[in-house]
Parts: structure tokens; C-alpha cells; sequence
């Protein structure tokens, strides 16, 4: 499902090209005649069908209503039960104008609001599924604002398109054919030329108007943007002390919606005055062609109410033409610019009828792997390291060498420039995502946790485990005492982002959501860089325990965890420059040992270490 980009390109949605506003209608068109729901099809007939009935009942007001002020003035001795029949079947055609309307509300709401909802959760998919690169370069708050924003325009073009530009398009034809067979074709002229130079004003002036109101969009979004990203980094602002920067800069969007909003409301007036203006000219000349009639002898006084009253009829909701034709092309442009976010392309993409991932051991193969961001920036340059079955690899190296970049190829948020990543044989790419992601379990170093529960978090892992379970992983973790010291235990909740908890805390939780998805290969990103030394020890010596077997790739900013890897790689500039155990490298006396001795100059020293220091010391005795 896709949707278009710019103006003037092709709207591509539900395996269709159309283009301009048509298009965008056209889009929904499958989602309010679904195929596979036949149910939804007979709603949308009946809705038709009472829309239909109510037009018609409407038509015939102000008929019964001639016939009424005909009896009252042409014959007073009319029979009194012929006059009340009259207004009985004048009340019964209101009450059926109002009534049926309201039953094709009814049978239309369903269908309605499920295309709704399946067009938001394809769009939401879709999000889900497009590349890390893309989330990077957007902002969650204008997403969430598109989205919000293009979900709303569907209900409302689907809300007043039907209780409003439809019935009322259905009404003019009814009223243009009745004038016509009873009056003269001049009524049905004057009356339709009036409702085009209405509709014409309306178009025109909403159309001018409509730039305005794009300009207030931009800067609504330009300030929610910044309102979120600076809530968000809350902690961050109260560092610098720029609580005045970050007002300045929301103050200048809000300016900017409020010059905006402020042109699109005067002109508005503008509208107004035109629409008043064709609308009592059209309905004066009318009147006066019907008054000379009825002098005449040509029509009857019920004929000049009828007239009167078909024109009223007709003008009352042709008031809202300008709301709603400008509302329907703000929310044809918020559909837009939904569709266009389901018209990304996706990046990485499964392989046709790509099978499932069998892990039989979980070795891990990196073979002759490039990969670059940009073209002109390489930042890995063939690339090749394995970690057997049940095996622990170690990578390492100075900030910006590409280590973390290896952690999103193994889980294909984007794909290899060149080479192969191999798991037992398959290559990742011929694999499906969801179960290559499935079988490999990450500890990252910057922890991110979902505003709600830790309970939440930690089963995250793992939606369909047990509260044992659950427990169980916290205490692997060592947060369990942790949280039972807490007052709502594991309902507490973590805040945006967790930042009610500590950096320690927060990985601790980290931790325990992976232990809980049990995975076939395990992932560490420096995953007690938060924690002190004492919980540091505990908690490595569970992630060692609950990963033998498991081929485990560790991620190491602090030497000092990673001592006990049976394969150590330094990485340089995108490039293996060293490899080995731990001893070996340290006696090798190059790269690895001289991070190792500054380190170990900082105060880096961890229960680890110390063995770290044996081990060298072992291997460098003669």
C-alpha cells in the first residue's frame, strides 16, 4: 500500500495509479467496498438505500407543504380531514428525512471507521518496517503528527462527504427536476446558476485561502516537533540552563502559526460576504419571478412557498460549503502526506518466500563484509571474523571504528554493501527478518525503555511469559530486590524513556528482557558499562551462565569485561587490525595492549582484571 509524493506525481495506493485530489479519494474506495467482507458491502448498500429514501422524503417537504397553504387560502371550506392528512403526511416526510439520514449514519458507521483503523495500522506497519536510516533522519513528533493528522482527514472526507457534499449534490438534481416539471425551465436555470456562482466563490476563495492554512500546518508541526524533542531531552536542557533557548525557539514556530492564522481568519470574512451576496440575489430573483407569476395567475400562493421553501432548503446547507470544501482539502492534503510516508520505500526487504532461520549450533560467519552509510565514507572494508557454536567473540576498538555497526548488520537493519553475514550457512538475507531477529538476543548500551510498568519491559522479551518467568529473569538480572523495595513493585513505572530509573537500573532491566527471550545467539553491547563493580561481577557471571553454549558476540568499550573471550578483535578505521585471546594481544604488545594500559592508567579495574592481569602475566613469562 503506498501513497504519492509531491504534486503532480502518481498517487500509487492498493496496487492503483491515479493522481491529484480524485485520486486520494479513490484510495479509499477499496477500504469502503471490501472485498473479503460481505457484511461491510450490504451496510454500505442499505446506507445508500436510506440516503436515497431521506432525499426524497426531503424533496417532498415543501410539496405538502404547498398543498397545505393551498387548501388554507384558495378553498376555506376545505375538508378538515383532507388538510390534516395533508400535514400528516408533511410531519411524516420530515420525521423520514431526518430519520432515514440518521439510519444511513447508522449502517455506514462500521464501515467507516474500520477503513479507518485498517488504513492507520497499515501505515503504522509500514513505519515499523522501514530502515533504521530512515527513523534516524525523521522526527517522532512530525511523524506522530502526520499520522494523527492523516487519520482525521479520513474520517472527516468520509464524515462530510457523505452528510454533506453528497446528499446535497442528490438534493440540487431533485429540486432542479421538480422546478423544472411543475414551473419554468427559468427556475431551474436561475436556481442553478446561483448554486454555481456559489460553489464557484467558495472554490476560489478557499483555494487562495488554502496557503494559509499550509503555513499554519508547518509551523503546528515545527512546534510540536520541538515541544516533544525538548521534553524529551528535559534533563539535557536543565544542564545548559537553556530553558530560554528552548522557549525562544518553540515562540518563533507559535509565531509563525499565529501570523498564519491570523490571514486565514480575516480572510475568511471575505468568504462570508461573497457567499451571503450570490445567496440573496439568487433567492431574490426568484422570489420576484414566482411574485410576478402569482400575479399572473400562472402559480398559486402555495407555489410561491414551495419555492421559497425548496430554495432555503437548498441554500441552508450549502452554508457550510466553505468550511467543509476547505476542510476536505486540508484533510485531502493530510492524507497526502500519509500516504507519502507509505510510499517510502522499504530498504531491506525479505527475500521472495524467504524461509525461516534454523539455528542449528549458531555460528556466526562475517565474510570479506564492506558496508558505508554514504558512498564516499566506507566504514567497514571486508570484513572477516567467525564465532563457532557456542563460542564467545569480543570486538573492540576506539570510538567511530564501526563496532556498534556490526550489531545492526547482524540484525539487518540495513543491508551489506559487499560480502556475506552467515548464520549456521544461511545468509541473513535469504533468511526472514522476523526470524533472524527472533533467534539473537541484545543487551545495547544505550537502554531505552517504554513508558510503563518494568513488569512491561521485562516481558517484552517475551509477551507470552509467566510472571515466574518474568521474575525470574529479574533476578538473573539481580533488579528483582530492587524492585520488591519498590512501592508498587513491578507496576512501577519507568517514565518517558525510563527516566525514572538509574543508567544502572535501567540496564538491569535491559538485561533481563533478553535473558527472557531466551535467545539462540546472544548480543552484548557493553552491557554493564552502567553498573558498579560489585553488581557488574554478579551480573556478568549470570550473562556467562544463562550464554554457555550460546554463540555470543560481546561489544566492549571497558577491556576489562571481555578478558575471558575465546577471540578478541580489534577494530581500527572500519578494519581488523588484531586478533587473538586476551594474553596473546597484551603480549603482542600493540594496539589492544596499549588501550589495555590506559585503562588500566584510568582506574578501569574491574573483578576481571585482576585474572585479565594474571592471564597476561602468564603469557608473558618465558
Amino acid at each position: 500500500m503506498s501513497g504519492h509524493g509531491g504534486a503532480g506525481e502518481p498517487l500509487s495506493f492498493a496496487g492503483k495509479t491515479v493522481k491529484g485530489d480524485l485520486g486520494t479519494l479513490a484510495t479509499l474506495l477499496p477500504y469502503l467496498w471490501p472485498r473479503d467482507r460481505g457484511d461491510l458491502r450490504l451496510r454500505v448498500v442499505a446506507a445508500i438505500a436510506c440516503l436515497a429514501i431521506a432525499k426524497a422524503a426531503a424533496v417532498s417537504v415543501p410539496y405538502f407543504y404547498k398543498q397545505a397553504v393551498d387548501m388554507l387560502t384558495n378553498d376555506v371550506d376545505a375538508v378538515l380531514t383532507a388538510l390534516v392528512a395533508i400535514l400528516l403526511f408533511y410531519g411524516l416526510a420530515r420525521m423520514a428525512d431526518r430519520t432515514f439520514l440518521e439510519l444511513r449514519e447508522f449502517f455506514f458507521a462500521r464501515v467507516a471507521q474500520r477503513a479507518m483503523r485498517v488504513i492507520a495500522l497499515s501505515t503504522f506497519r509500514h513505519l515499523h518496517r522501514l530502515s533504521l536510516r530512515f527513523h534516524l533522519d525523521r522526527q517522532t513528533g512530525g511523524l506522530s503528527r502526520v499520522i494523527e493528522r492523516g487519520v482525521k482527514g479520513i474520517e472527516f472526507v468520509l464524515s462530510f462527504m457523505l452528510l454533506n457534499i453528497v446528499p446535497t449534490i442528490i438534493e440540487i438534481i431533485l429540486v432542479a427536476v421538480v422546478l423544472w416539471a411543475l414551473f419554468d425551465v427559468w427556475y431551474t436555470l436561475v436556481t442553478l446558476a446561483a448554486i454555481g456562482a456559489y460553489v464557484a466563490h467558495t472554490m476560489l476563495v478557499t483555494e487562495w485561502r488554502l496557503k494559509f492554512r499550509r503555513e499554519m500546518n508547518r509551523s503546528d508541526q515545527a512546534a510540536n516537533t520541538k515541544a516533544i524533542d525538548s521534553l524529551l531531552n528535559f534533563e539535557t536542557v536543565k544542564y545548559f540552563s537553556n530553558e530560554g533557548h528552548e522557549a525562544s525557539r518553540f515562540d518563533d514556530a507559535l509565531r509563525r502559526y499565529e501570523t498564519a492564522s491570523v490571514k486565514n481568519k480575516t480572510s475568511l470574512s471575505l468568504l462570508n460576504i461573497g457567499q451571503a451576496a450570490i445567496i440573496a440575489i439568487g433567492l431574490t430573483v426568484i422570489m420576484i419571478m414566482a411574485a410576478i407569476d402569482v400575479r399572473a395567475g400562472v402559480m398559486t400562493v402555495g407555489d410561491f412557498v414551495m419555492v421559497n421553501a425548496y430554495l432555503i432548503q437548498l441554500y441552508l446547507p450549502l452554508n457550510f460549503l466553505g468550511f467543509v470544501y476547505r476542510e476536505i482539502k486540508q484533510s485531502l492534503t493530510d492524507m497526502e502526506a500519509m500516504f507519502r510516508l507509505i510510499d517510502e520505500p522499504l530498504e531491506v526487504v525479505d527475500a521472495a518466500s524467504a524461509p525461516a532461520l534454523e539455528v542449528t549450533g549458531g555460528r556466526i560467519v562475517f565474510r570479506d563484509v564492506s558496508f558505508h552509510y554514504r558512498p564516499d565514507r566506507p566504514i567497514l572494508k571486508d570484513i572477516s571474523f567467525e564465532v563457532p557454536a557456542g563460542r564467545t567473540v569480543a570486538i573492540v576498538g576506539p570510538s567511530g571504528a564501526g563496532k556498534s555497526t556490526l550489531s545492526r548488520l547482524l540484525f539487518r537493519f540495513y543491508d551489506i554493501a559487499g560480502g556475506a553475514i552467515e548464520i549456521d550457512g544461511q545468509d541473513i538475507r535469504q533468511v526472514s527478518q522476523d526470524s533472524l531477529r527472533q533467534a539473537i538476543g541484545i543487551v545495547p548500551q544505550d537502554t531505552v525503555l517504554f513508558n510503563d510498568t518494568i513488569y512491561y519491559n521485562i516481558a517484552y522479551g517475551q509477551p507470552s511469559a509467566s510472571p515466574a518467568e518474568v521474575e525470574q529473569a529479574a533476578r538473573l538480572a539481580r533488579i528483582h530486590e530492587f524492585v520488591m523495595a519498590q512501592p508498587d513493585g513491578y507496576q512501577t513505572m519507568v517514565g518517558e524513556r525510563g527516566l525514572k530509573l538509574s543508567g544502572g537500573e535501567k540496564q538491569r532491566v535491559s538485561i533481563a528482557r533478553t535473558l527472557l527471550k531466551k535467545p539462540a545467539i546472544f548480543l552484548f553491547d557493553e552491557a554493564t558499562s552502567a553498573l558498579d563493580s560489585r553488581t557488574e561481577r554478579a551480573i556478568q557471571d549470570s550473562l556467562r551462565e544463562v550464554s554457555a553454549r550460546h554463540s555470543t558476540l560481546i561489544i566492549a568499550h571497558r577491556l576489562s569485561t571481555i578478558v575471558d573471550a575465546d577471540e578478541i578483535l580489534v577494530l581500527d578505521h572500519g578494519a581488523i587490525v588484531e586478533r587473538g585471546h586476551h594474553g596473546a594481544l597484551l603480549a603482542a604488545d600493540g594496539v589492544y595492549a596499549a588501550m589495555w594500559r590506559r585503562q588500566q592508567e584510568r582506574g578501569d579495574r574491574s573483578p576481571s582484571s585482576d585474572r585479565g592481569a594474571k592471564a597476561a602475566l602468564g603469557a608473558a613469562a618465558p
